[in-house]
């Protein structure tokens, strides 16, 4: 028998929830959560106690009884910058979650604490593993030009590490033995430099970096100044309209990449094809600036991502990357299937579980 584990991914409208065996996936549950039921609730932290009853009714439903669990993992927030890998829930996590010691307030946060709520009164471990606050860049990444702005290190970190690991995995090395460039293309986009288990840089996909479904990417500085100064937009609606109402959304007026390739390939639209040629451009050329921070030495790039399961945006892509190392593609996102790995390296002895700095 292997390990079971309980895996918990909170998100803005639905918590998602899945048991696994080792690696194998036993049950999962997107659990539903409707905005008037979560509108009854002042802050996320509020949620707690009925995002965890959600998770112990799906164990009810399943017929598993939480002490056959293993451990409960549950996804990281944005905390503070933290070195990637598996991380012990402990009360130091508990206390700087609470007390708002965190960089969003963001329901991904409460995973740490169902998780350990869960998991404290069975005797067994709580985890996190690889939050969006992962932060190992080195020295050289840190400027951006001006000291007030230095470049800070938020990235899809849980699924661009799993999949460098597995592709590791599938060339028969370590993970921590090669150099890679992995694209995370989804409504944002993450393009990260990994060195020998480390992400030296990445472009953080609301600062910079190519557009993207929802995001504007790397900006005009000068022309983002006089709109900002324009008087058309108050600071909250500027920010939401470079992170949510951006990219393909402001060109095309939708963010499904399937709906663009219509309008571009199928109904002859020379705007919607112009736009979905730029943004795979930029990715391309953001790939190549990854690969100079690793001075060319580029062992593989993995392409990952819900916009990687359009089979025309990878072979569009292909020429502006495949010069530079070998390509692997991992369509879709393998949250669940990242947390629960974690887990069980920790479990097995893989990977010994990190401490949560205390602040």
């Amino acid at each position: 028998m292997g390990y079971k584990i309980l895996v918990i991914n909170p998100g803005a409208g639905s918590t998602k929830v899945a048991l696994f065996e080792d690696e194998k996936l036993i049950a999962k549950k997107e659990l539903r959560h409707s905005p008037d039921e979560l509108n009854k609730y002042d802050t996320t932290i509020d949620q707690l106690p009925l995002r965890r009853a959600a998770v112990m009714n799906f164990l009810k439903e399943i017929g598993v009884d939480p002490n056959e669990l293993d451990a409960v993992v549950g996804r990281g927030g944005a905390f503070k910058p933290l070195e990637g890998g598996v991380y012990t829930v402990d009360k130091d996590v508990i206390d700087d979650i609470m007390n708002g010691n965190v960089q969003a307030d963001h329901p991904s946060n409460l995973g740490a604490l169902i998780a350990y709520e869960i998991a404290e009164p069975l005797g067994i471990p709580a985890y996190f593993v690889d939050p969006v606050s992962v932060d190992e860049f080195h020295d050289l990444a840190r400027p951006s030009g001006l000291p007030e702005l230095p470049r800070r290190s938020l990235l899809h970190t849980l699924n661009s590490r799993y999949v460098a690991r597995k592709a590791a995995e599938e060339l028969g090395v370590r993970y921590e033995d090669i150099n890679l460039v992995v694209a995370h293309l989804g409504t944002g986009i993450s393009i990260s430099a990994h060195q020998k288990g480390r992400i030296i840089d990445v472009n953080n996909a609301n600062d910079g970096g190519p557009f993207s479904p929802q995001r504007a990417g790397s900006l005009p500085t000068t022309g983002l100044i006089k709109l900002a100064f324009s008087g058309k937009y108050t600071e909250k609606e500027l920010l939401k309209k470079v992170t949510r109402n951006a990219g393909l959304v402001a060109y095309l007026g939708t963010d499904d990449i399937r709906e663009v390739e219509k309008r571009a390939f199928k109904e002859g639209d020379p705007e919607a094809e112009l736009i979905y040629s730029a943004m795979i451009y930029q990715i391309g050329k953001e790939i190549g600036a990854y690969a100079a921070a690793l001075l060319g030495n580029v062992d593989l790039i993995v392409v990952t991502g819900g916009m990687a399961r359009s089979e025309r945006l990878c072979q569009e892509l292909l020429p502006y990357i495949e010069w530079i190392a070998r390509v692997k593609f991992y369509p879709g996102e393998f949250e669940m299937e990242a947390l629960a790995y974690g887990a069980l390296r920790a479990l097995s002895g893989q990977e010994r579980p990190k401490k949560y700095p205390k602040s």
